[in-house]
């Protein structure tokens, strides 16, 4: 006994032959395993054919994995990480494979069990770890578990954690190994395994994801696993075009001439159904993502902006449809041809042309309005309920104790004075402030003051303007200096209040007698929820009694019909909210949203503002939200063609009549979708659909314009067409937005289930659809080869196959092989994962409000976040080339398994980025990286990163920071591809320390608490596309 060499655990699936000694430890109780009955004996059943349980304590084959007590592996430098045991009759197991090299040692065999259960419907049982950092990916190749987080003390940077004391104290040796203390060892051993198989058992429904590839799974593009580490060269045209991983953008309508951008109009899939039965058996969302006043890239021709001057604007007489590429002249020049409804209209003598031999007018070249897909049209008197209003912009700030003593005052004060040269609008730009607390604070801003006047008026039951209404909403050009001298006094006119109430709702009651004749938008800045006066709220989001209940949706919503009826009055009256929280304690965010939602504004959640941290996203979101071009005053309709229409509409946005969108404030930067339903059984005699979005609203020059987008989409009598066609980004984004607005109405799980059921039956239908061909071509694009004896799994881009189920094989088209990992990761998504344990109120309505309006490229980032490393680039990576694009590493999946506890990794979201320290990084590259000051601190996450001056590594990760944030490198869709630019925070965070469980929810791939892992998922659908 003395020579043998030290215990291992036994391969999973097979009970350790120690637990059947008796001990005090099995006399304890303790919560069972994942998916075992209480009552059970500790690890499943034997399984015919299946290998036999290991040896002996004394017979342990050498090479055996050395026991060590459950606890976060050992990452200091030269310590070795435990590895699985590999199956009996397998070769010894040597140590773990180098960073991004292949394993040496399959993963271990899992146990046969039943099918799993639909996602996220079984709850963990106590004890279950939240996250599954300690979870072993299904199929993953990984010989070692991944790094998991350890919640006591981090250690030193490169300087191994302690390890866990053993539960029986230092392990005897020599002669006092005697067989009592062995046993004992040998029970302590057997409840270790117990306990460990909480964490990284593979739990009901494992059977089978073994047999998935892990490393062909489909990912987004730019995602290798292992490989090249750096991103450009023959790559980045591709992903230039696309995105991040947007599939085929269009579905090839990009390539008719005539149409929209797809940055303006995408649709779902490139094709529209011909008949409604075909449309029945396409499961997925037809419709469309629009952004109509999405920004230029640099070196592109802006929209055209055409003048019909006292002509009139051309458009159908009876469908309303403006001239767009698509209409067709005869009768010599005389007469047009409406293309959605075909009607016949004249040709003013104003407008009149001649055509050439092909039926085309001989100018159609020159003329913007039928040659582009986009255009605006200057609109003339009869579309103006009034005159134009100047741009409006009113600023409305809590100033309770928190906003006073966080320094957001501070924050708003150099913003605002930032942008007071570049508001839109010019001469014609007013500006105004009101603060509150538990009283009004009116400001005066008269332009004949030489400082400003403050009259605070505390009657909030009934609010009235103390001051004429053009010395509290002025001229920003000719009060300059006492707006000035206002901000310079703001961050300290408050610095020795106590006061913490907050009477938002007469506050904004107030607002609207002062800004309701002009219109504009409202920035309102609040740090508590509301407490007096009209509009107060309770506490209730907190209640964990309503979720799994028909009322959890209500913790989803308004709670008082204030805030409704008050959006309602401000959208009819041209007002837009944008609302900033920053509040660190639950402050019904449901209901302050509902302000932005309904008046086609934004939500800006900062939870437990931090200065140093947050100071310079607040202050980048201020100057983008008060620069950034805006449509005032502006209405959208989208119209489509004979036997088609819009059935819903998703985003910010009130609508007012069936299909007219009131959005007082639009801007470049917020998306919306459409879905798209027939009114016709069948779509006789018809080639083409055309649908046309039309803008109305006002610049900020003061000239009321209208911005058309048209685009002509095929109709398709094939589903495999329709297939083919398929825009993953575009339906992603549209599935999402369905979702959040069932959420409104529906239990979680419901919308969860939904998007389960969409998926299934799509790839169900394509399954059905292929069944019967003799012969899968790869080229078509959604067929696929039979597996060979070199590829037993056929390609990973097109189908997964399980060599033991001959028959179990999931088969989805080349233009949806990422939809698997985006239903995974919607459902895993901040807005919809879990319940009340994993994601608070508060939290979850930002996610929702957020998702609701962003771009597709920042949805698909929402998603799936890009995970890079950082500390070993190649030389490439991080250096601007000639004309300023920045290099960045490649991404790797989403899974623990990719992280290296001797490296570093930064992870964007889109929201805000995290740079993770590895527990084993060295010590001098840590502090290349953040700078010796930040690893002496006591608390990292409170630190903001700093690059140090005098480190090439840190002003590399510097230069890619700035690169994600901006979308300027290759690939990316940022001020350089017609995007948005988001600044987002970088939060340093380290192995082991606080902050870190919610690090790990971004890792979509990796099986939860909540939900499946990629492979499992993967697996789990083919099961369910099988069910007749």
């Amino acid at each position: 006994l003395a020579g043998a060499p030290p215990p291992g655990p036994p391969p999973y699936g097979h009970p350790s032959p120690a637990a059947a000694a008796p001990s005090a430890f099995q006399q304890r109780p303790g919560p069972p395993p994942f998916g075992r009955p209480a009552g059970a004996p500790p690890g499943p059943p034997p399984v015919a054919g299946s290998a036999q349980p290991p040896p002996p304590f004394a017979a342990r084959p050498p090479g055996s994995a050395p026991f060590l007590p459950p606890g976060p592996p050992p990452m200091g430098a030269g310590a070795q990480i435990p590895a699985f045991p590999p199956p009996q009759g397998a070769p010894p197991t040597g140590p773990p494979p180098a960073y991004g090299s292949a394993p040496s040692v399959p993963p271990p065999p899992f146990s046969s069990a039943p099918a799993p259960p639909p996602y996220g419907s079984q709850p963990p049982p106590p004890g279950y770890p939240p996250t599954a950092q300690h979870s072993p990916q299904f199929g993953a190749p990984a010989s070692h578990p991944p790094p998991a987080p350890s919640f006591g003390a981090p250690p030193p940077f490169g300087a191994p954690p302690p390890q866990p004391p053993s539960p029986l104290g230092p392990p005897p040796t020599g002669a006092a190994a005697t067989p009592p203390a062995m046993a004992q060892a040998a029970a302590a051993q057997a409840l270790a395994e117990d306990l460990q198989s909480l964490a990284i058992g593979a739990g009901p429904g494992a059977g089978g994801a073994d047999a998935v590839d892990y490393s062909a799974l489909p990912r987004p593009a730019g995602v290798v696993v292992g490989g090249e580490d750096f991103a450009g060269g023959a790559d980045g045209g591709e992903e230039a075009l696309e995105g991040w991983g947007e599939g085929l953008v269009a579905g090839g309508l990009a390539e008719i001439e005539g149409n929209a951008h797809p940055r303006y109009f995408r649709m779902t899939c490139g094709a529209i159904p011909d008949s409604q039965s075909l449309r029945s058996r396409w499961h997925l969302p037809l419709g469309a993502v629009l952004q109509p006043l999405a920004p230029t890239p640099p070196g592109e021709e802006e929209v055209p902006v055409v003048n019909f001057g006292s002509s009139g604007i051309i458009r159908c007489r009876r469908c309303r449809t403006y001239v767009n590429p698509f209409v067709t002249f005869t009768d010599g020049g005389r007469r047009w041809r409406c293309n959605s409804c075909n009607l016949l209209n004249e040709v003013s003598h104003e407008y009149f042309c001649n055509l050439d031999s092909t039926g085309r007018r001989t100018d159609w070249h020159q003329r913007p309005e039928l040659s582009r897909g986009s255009v605006e049209f200057v609109a003339p008197v009869e579309y103006m309920v009034r005159p134009p209003m100047p741009p409006t912009f009113f600023f409305l700030i809590d100033a309770s104790v928190n906003n006073a003593r966080s320094g957001v005052l501070q924050v708003i004060s150099d913003a605002i004075r930032a942008c007071l040269d570049s508001l839109p609008g010019d001469s014609r730009t007013r500006i105004g402030f009101l603060l509150f607390d538990s009283s009004l604070h009116f400001v005066s801003l008269k332009a004949s003051l030489t400082q400003p006047h403050v009259l605070v008026s505390a009657d909030i039951d009934d609010p009235f303007l103390p001051l004429p209404e053009d010395e509290l909403l002025v001229n920003a050009h000719e009060s300059r200096h006492v707006v000035e001298a206002f901000l310079d006094a703001l961050p300290n006119l408050f610095a020795t209040s106590t006061n913490v109430e907050s009477a938002m709702g007469p506050a904004l009651k107030a607002m609207s007698l002062l800004v309701s004749q002009l219109g504009g938008k409202v920035l309102l800045f609040q740090s508590t929820m509301p407490s007096l006066g009209a509009g107060r709220l309770r506490l209730r989001g907190d209640d964990p009694r309503l979720y799994g209940t028909d009322r959890e949706h209500t913790v989803r919503c308004s709670e008082d019909a204030f805030y409704k009826s008050t959006a309602a009055e401000f959208s009819r009256a041209q007002i837009c909210v944008d609302t900033f929280v920053f509040s660190s304690k639950y402050c019904d965010l449901a209901s302050l949203g509902t302000l932005a939602r309904y008046t086609g504004g934004q939500v800006y959640h900062y939870s437990g503002f931090h200065l140093a941290n947050d100071g310079d996203k607040l202050r980048s979101q201020i100057v983008r939200n008060l620069t950034r071009e805006t449509a005032w005053e502006s209405v959208m309709r989208i119209r489509c063609s004979k036997g088609l229409k819009i059935a819903t509409f998703h985003g910010h946005f009130f609508i007012r009549s069936s299909d007219l969108l009131a959005i007082p404030a639009a801007d470049a930067d917020k998306g919306y979708a459409v879905q798209i339903s027939h009114e016709e059984a069948v779509l006789a005699n018809q080639t083409m659909a055309y649908l046309q979005c039309a803008l109305l609203y006002t610049s900020s020059c003061g000239e009321r314009r209208i911005r058309v987008h048209t685009l002509a989409v095929p109709i398709v009598r094939d589903m495999a067409e329709l297939y083919r066609r398929c825009d993953m980004g575009a339906t992603a984004t549209v599935l999402a937005k369905i979702a959040l607005d069932k959420s409104l109405t529906s239990r979680l799980e419901e919308c969860r289930q939904l998007i389960q059921n969409k998926t299934t039956l799509a790839l169900r239908e394509y399954r059905i659809l292929t069944a019967g061909s003799a012969a899968l071509s790869r080229t078509s694009g959604y067929g696929m080869p039979p597996p060979s004896p070199s590829n037993p799994y056929g390609p990973p881009q097109s189908h997964l196959h399980q060599p033991n189920l001959p028959q179990q094989r999931l088969v989805f088209p080349e233009s949806l092989r990422l939809l698997p990992l985006y239903t995974l990761a919607l459902c895993k998504s901040p807005a919809l994962r879990g319940g009340f344990q994993e994601m608070g109120a508060d939290a979850r309505a930002a996610a929702a409000f957020e998702l609701m309006v962003v771009s597709v490229g920042r949805t698909l980032r929402m998603l799936y976040p890009r995970l890079i490393r950082v500390d070993a680039m190649p030389a490439q990576c991080g250096v601007a080339d000639e004309s300023g694009i920045v290099t960045i590493p490649r991404a790797m999946p989403l899974a623990t398994s990719s992280l290296d506890p001797q490296g570093a990794f930064l992870l964007d979201d889109s929201t805000g980025l995290t740079l993770w320290l590895g527990g084993a990084l060295p010590a001098g590259t840590a502090a290349q990286i953040v700078g010796q000051d930040a690893l002496n601190a006591p608390d990292i996450n409170q630190v903001p990163f700093i690059p140090p001056p005098d480190s090439p590594l840190a002003a590399r990760i510097s230069a890619i920071v700035d690169a994600l944030r901006s979308g300027d490198f290759p690939g990316g869709n940022g001020s350089r591809g017609g995007g948005e630019v988001c600044h987002q925070a970088v939060q340093l965070l380290r192995q082991g320390g606080s902050g870190e469980l919610a690090f790990y929810h971004s890792f979509v791939e990796d099986r939860s608490a909540t939900g499946m892992g990629y492979g499992e998922f993967v697996v789990h659908l083919a099961r369910q596309v099988q069910v007749k």
